[in-house]
């Protein structure tokens, strides 16, 4: 069970990587630095959309505007820090 409970993590982590990069693409989109009409920045761009967007649209739903900042990646982030940091320990010592 711990195992499992560490794939978990690294998923949770995976995760991570996956919205940062999705931020991060999303400002060279805005700032015109790569196209979009490229074909393997759209594949990417779609992938990371796709992956991405179910978990942060709630949460954009709940937060007020802050004038075209969207801090929904960094409130998921957070979340998933607390739940390797707190939950996944406890949860391993609660299992051992």
């Amino acid at each position: 069970m711990i195992e499992f409970l560490g794939f978990i993590s690294t998923l949770l982590t995976l995760y991570v990587y996956i919205l940062i990069a999705s931020a991060v693409l999303s400002w060279l989109i805005a700032f015109n630095v790569v196209n979009t009409r490229n074909q393997a920045v759209s594949m990417i761009g779609e992938f990371l959309y796709r992956i991405t967007e179910p978990v942060l649209r709630p949460i954009r739903r709940v937060m007020p505007d802050l004038g075209g900042i969207d801090i929904s990646p960094v409130i998921v982030i957070l979340v998933i820090f607390f739940i390797q940091s707190v939950i996944l320990p406890n949860l391993a010592r609660a299992l051992m």
